[in-house]
């Protein structure tokens, strides 16, 4: 079987708007001969590029429009073919734990992969490099919760803060937070002690 053969019966289980990358034909081919197949691919309309590297099979909405792939779709494939681990971005984070009411102008998401831009239709997707010990609790509630502690940063983390977070979260989620003290800054530490006082003080 030829490699553009191959490729095409891959993409044909392939959901429509859901993003990929060449990353998931590895195997079926060289490179060059992948990347062709795809440029051929997408000038017949078979695929779209939204992107450096980044595809989708078309999906047709209502009204004949073409739906894209969510924010968090195109950045956690761009993560799935570096081998990286995504986590949403401290603003976000912190706006769905009722830190904040303001939208992020952007979708921005931490990465332990390389920073990049990607633009499709009228969106932008921000993935911004940063420290393993920010990610270690990544993909699930107590990371987004790691995340906003991050974002709001050594003046604004107090004991009420996870006092919040503990009402928040569900209780195995909240354990697993108090749990990563070895990833937590010394600001973050003590109000994490705080808030464990207070607990006890009320037990």
């Amino acid at each position: 079987m030829s490699t553009s053969q191959a490729i095409r019966e891959r993409i044909a289980v392939q959901l429509p708007g859901e993003p990929f990358t060449p990353a998931i034909f590895a195997g079926l081919g060289s490179r060059a001969a992948i990347d062709q197949a795809l440029m051929r691919l997408a000038k017949a309309g078979s695929i779209e590029r939204i992107g450096h590297g980044l595809y989708v099979v078309p999906k047709v909405g209502r009204f004949g429009i073409k739906a894209l792939p969510a924010p968090e779709q195109v950045a956690q494939t761009i993560a799935q073919a570096e081998g990286a681990t995504i986590e949403i971005h401290g603003a976000e984070a912190a706006r769905r734990f009722g830190f904040s009411t303001q939208m992020p102008a952007q979708a921005v998401f931490y990465t332990s992969g390389s920073s990049r831009v990607v633009r499709f239709g009228k969106m932008t997707v921000r993935l911004q490099h940063v420290a393993a010990r920010k990610l270690v609790l990544a993909g699930r509630p107590a990371g987004q919760a790691l995340s906003a502690l991050w974002y709001l940063g050594r003046h604004h983390v107090t004991s009420s803060s996870f006092r919040r977070l503990a009402q928040k979260l569900a209780p195995p989620e909240f354990q697993a937070l108090c749990s990563a003290k070895a990833s937590m800054p010394a600001w973050m530490l003590e109000a994490l002690s705080g808030y464990e006082r207070s607990e006890a003080a009320h037990v």
